[in-house]
């Protein structure tokens, strides 16, 4: 072998050494990749396996979700029908249908009353407590109530026992839902509501002063904005003189009234009544304003007199609460010329009875009632009971203050309406019958505290 040869078969050799080194270096390394990454594949399908489980519980979970998720849907919708199906079935049986003919509704009421209290012994129909009290139908009425479109209307006469007369009657016109216009005998605005702060049968004493629930002949606009409502007045007389025994006091309300063809009749009034409604509070109240003018029309000697009171009333209700007060100046100023021969009286009626009134007082008036819904209570809906106390307190110091104190109940059911009233009263020509009759909202001589517990059953269609 050359020289050369072996050089060169030399040279190979250190190569093939070379590289049998380097493989067996490199083959462990890649072993060991190779074992990371499956380990790694291994973890991963752990992972994925585990996850594919819980998908399929979640999947099997939503969808007992949804199975009773549409179970419940079934039973709610079943047991609102068979809800609505028992109002339906209630309402059907419990309400009389009502009386229309086209856009005129027909409806009533009847009522009857049991009284007992301080009242002489008498024979017969006595409401004395000796004689156990007495029992007797209070009021017949008819009510009709017309609405075609933006035109409205309302008339309610009523008939007791010896007289009758107009409560009221009046057409309007609906311009929307925050304004109306009344022409006819509609109720004044004045108080915090149409019966004033008084939930009662009896009413409070601004009543039997003609400062609440009083009808007058005239026009009443209603207009409604932001949070007040506004109401504009102007009646040209009161309601009128209807049937009955007396010469001026056949009528629902109580007015200044000509009983001796010689005295006053109301004319001309103007009412302004505004009532803001507070919000943002747990407490709901109603406040307002009241004012009055009027002139008193002389049919005598006399010279024409003038009237006028201003009143402050708000409204509280909280929760099932409502407190309701107000305070009240009034002033009638007559001629001493008048029948009744002094400026210190005045002479009002209603009911057919005239009396005599307090030519100038204050009045202040507070009621506290709750509204208690009975629903477990088969024969009752709800309750409303109540507390309240008005007081006629007049400037002429020769003059005895009217007092009125009235607690009580108010039980609704269905059409029935019925008033329980214990009252108390030093001055109220309705509470007691020892007391000098047609005095006692005017000098009140006797100034003596009678009681008289009532019943009135209403029933209204």
């Amino acid at each position: 072998m050359s020289r050369y040869a072996k050089h060169a078969l030399f040279s190979m050799f250190l190569t093939l050494f070379s590289l049998s080194t380097v493989t067996v270096q490199a083959q462990p390394a890649d072993e060991d990749e190779v074992t990371r990454l499956q380990s790694r594949i291994e973890r991963l399908e752990a992972e994925l396996r585990q996850t594919r489980q819980a998908l399929e519980e979640s999947k099997k979970k939503q969808s007992a979700a949804e199975n009773k998720l549409a179970e419940t849907k079934e039973i709610l919708a079943e047991s609102e029908q068979n809800r609505q199906a028992r109002v339906a079935e209630a309402e059907q049986a419990e309400e009389p249908a009502e009386i229309r003919f086209g856009p005129l509704r027909v409806g009533g009421a009847m009522r009857a009353n049991y009284a007992i209290g301080d009242y002489p012994e008498m024979d017969g129909a006595s409401r004395a407590f000796e004689d156990g009290g007495n029992f007797n139908l209070d009021t017949f009425r008819i009510n009709l109530d017309y609405a075609d479109g933006p035109y409205i209307g309302k008339l309610e006469y009523r008939w007791y026992n010896g007289y009758n007369f107009l409560h009221t009657g009046w057409l309007g016109y609906q311009f929307d839902e925050k304004r109306q216009l009344q022409l006819g005998v509609n109720r004044v605005p004045f108080g915090p509501g149409p019966y004033g702060v008084s939930q009662s049968w009896f009413f409070d004493q601004h009543y039997y002063l003609g400062l609440a629930d009083d009808m007058d002949l005239g026009a009443k606009y209603h207009h409604e904005t932001g949070n007040w409502k506004w109401d504009l007045a102007y009646y040209v007389s009161d309601e009128g003189n209807y049937i009955g025994s007396s010469h001026d006091s056949a009528r629902y309300s109580y007015d200044v009234v000509n009983e001796s063809d010689q005295g006053y009749e109301e004319r001309n009034q103007f009412n302004l009544r505004g009532i803001y409604q507070f919000s943002g509070s747990e407490v709901k109240t109603d406040l307002g304003v009241s004012l009055q003018y009027g002139e008193l029309k002389s049919r005598g000697s006399q010279d024409d007199g003038d009237r006028y009171a201003a009143s402050v009333h708000m409204v509280n209700k909280w929760g099932q609460f409502t407190l309701a007060s107000q305070i009240t100046y009034y002033r009638f100023d007559v001629d001493s010329g008048q029948p009744l021969g002094t400026d210190k009286l005045v002479q009002m009626g209603a009911y057919d009875f005239p009396s005599t009134a307090a030519a100038e007082a204050w009045i202040p008036a507070v009621s506290l009632s709750y509204y208690l819904e009975t629903s477990q209570i088969a024969w009752l809906d709800y309750v409303i009971p109540y507390v309240e106390y008005s007081s006629v307190v007049k400037q002429e110091s020769q003059f005895n203050d009217s007092e009125l104190a009235t607690l009580g109940a108010a039980w609704g059911k269905d059409n029935w309406y019925i008033y329980t009233d214990l009252s108390a009263s030093n001055g109220n020509e309705f509470i007691g019958g020892d007391a000098a009759f047609g005095d006692r909202l005017g000098a009140n001589q006797d100034d003596d505290w009678q009681t008289r517990f009532n019943i009135n059953f209403g029933y209204y269609f």
